[in-house]
């Protein structure tokens, strides 16, 4: 048996494809690698005006949606409870935070293909490398169970890791 500190920490960093078939693969690919321990960080979405206007206000109960959705498909695939963070709605600032607050060994971005992916053309998976660990770029869908994650209206709830496995 590994003990808790031979283990890697791996950041899985998605929203809408946290779900997806080609991510389920990759953790079950890096779990059967080496012993590890997944994290997944999903950035509260927002839409429309609230990217703008109120970014803090928006995104918490579509986030934990998506966690509700997504870790127990990644735990199956990890072979180990996988953990969910709910961060902000930048998602360099969500990673950050997440990499300063909990530390992590590597990072699995798991992104939509090129032609619809913000986080891809706002170059993510490099500036997480820029921030000191490996990464692991995934293409997905975003036709998984979790991009299907409600979209009620919500309530604004403080905090970095509201919603944490």
């Amino acid at each position: 048996m590994y003990s808790s500190a031979a283990l890697a920490r791996v950041l899985i960093v998605a929203c809408r494809t946290a779900a997806d078939d080609a991510l389920l693969e990759a953790v079950r690919r890096r779990a059967a690698g080496a012993p590890c321990e997944f994290t997944l960080l999903v950035p509260r979405p927002c839409h429309g005006l609230h990217r703008v206007v109120d970014p803090e206000d928006h995104g918490w109960q579509e986030a934990q949606g998506v966690l509700d959705v997504a870790c127990p498909l990644l735990s199956t695939a990890a072979g180990s409870e996988v953990r969910g963070l709910i961060g902000s709605h930048d998602p360099v600032a969500a990673v950050e935070d997440a990499l300063n607050l909990h530390g992590f060994d590597q990072a699995i971005v798991s992104t939509l293909p090129a032609r619809a992916s913000r986080w891809l053309h706002m170059d993510l998976p490099s500036k997480v490398s820029g921030m000191g660990v490996p990464v692991l770029r995934v293409t997905g869908t975003g036709t998984g169970p979790a991009s299907a994650a409600p979209t009620a209206p919500e309530v604004a709830s403080p905090g970095f890791a509201r919603g944490a496995r």
